[in-house]
């Protein structure tokens, strides 16, 4: 029972932060140069890793498939198909998302939850500015900005990846990957990962400000903090997947 009842009035502290961080906006042009830097620091600077993931995985598909897909009934450029649609329906939305919410996650909370541990946040309600909307609205617009981008991003390198696999290795022709990667092309699968992936990013970032604006004490519970962001941010993540998925592709 008092599982449920923390649960609830999480929720509830959650909802009532949201309402803090969405009203009393300060100067555009603050909130202009915040989210510029905000997109450097939790989407520029994610891209490396985004990349190098992207590519061993979309390799790795690509060599899984050419193993699985052994058969005279099937023609090798399905080998690119299965590729890009794993790419395009799934990793780059919902894994890089779990992979972006232990980057970028676990960093605004700690952010956030130094500050207000060292009182920063104090400071500036002190000197009446609304610190939620100016501390978390930035990043939660920069995420929903940029975090697409690094999906699209993903699914090219991943692709490419796959390419370069099945060239250095000849377990399909690099003219028949690239068919594969044309066959049957259904493009509202760019737009239901796109759309997957700013949900996502509002997850990731709100949750993670949510639990670094929250915490009393010293760092341990800035660590803590941390590791519960993380978690709560992935459990939510599969949970709105499920149900993106039933409402846009069933």
């Amino acid at each position: 029972m008092k599982i449920f009842v923390n649960f609830f009035a999480a929720i509830g502290r959650y909802i009532q932060l949201m309402g803090k961080v969405f009203s009393r906006p300060e100067k555009a042009n603050i909130y202009y140069r915040r989210i510029l830097i905000e997109i450097d620091a939790l989407g520029i600077n994610s891209m490396p890793l985004v990349a190098i993931i992207s590519i061993f995985i979309g390799a790795v598909i690509a060599l899984q498939m050419g193993i699985t897909l052994e058969s005279p009934f099937i023609p090798k450029f399905m080998i690119g198909y299965a590729t890009r649609e794993t790419m395009t329906l799934e990793f780059s939305s919902t894994v890089i998302a779990i992979i972006l919410a232990g980057k970028v996650g676990s960093n605004i909370a700690s952010e956030i939850g130094t500050m207000r541990i060292t009182e920063q946040i104090d400071a500036l309600e002190i000197m009446g500015v609304n610190s939620a909307s100016y501390l978390i609205l930035p990043k939660v617009v920069a995420a929903v900005l940029f975090f697409p981008l690094l999906a699209l991003f993903s699914m090219m390198i991943g692709t490419v990846g796959g390419y370069i696999i099945a060239a250095f290795t000849g377990i399909v022709l690099p003219a028949e990957y690239v068919e594969g990667l044309h066959y049957y092309f259904i493009p509202f699968e760019i737009t239901y990962s796109l759309i997957k992936m700013a949900v996502f990013a509002f997850i990731i970032t709100s949750i993670s400000a949510f639990y670094g604006y929250s915490p009393k004490g010293n760092s341990l519970e800035v660590g803590r903090a941390s590791t519960r962001a993380v978690v709560t941010s992935s459990i939510t993540i599969m949970i709105f997947n499920l149900i993106l998925t039933q409402l846009m592709l069933t």
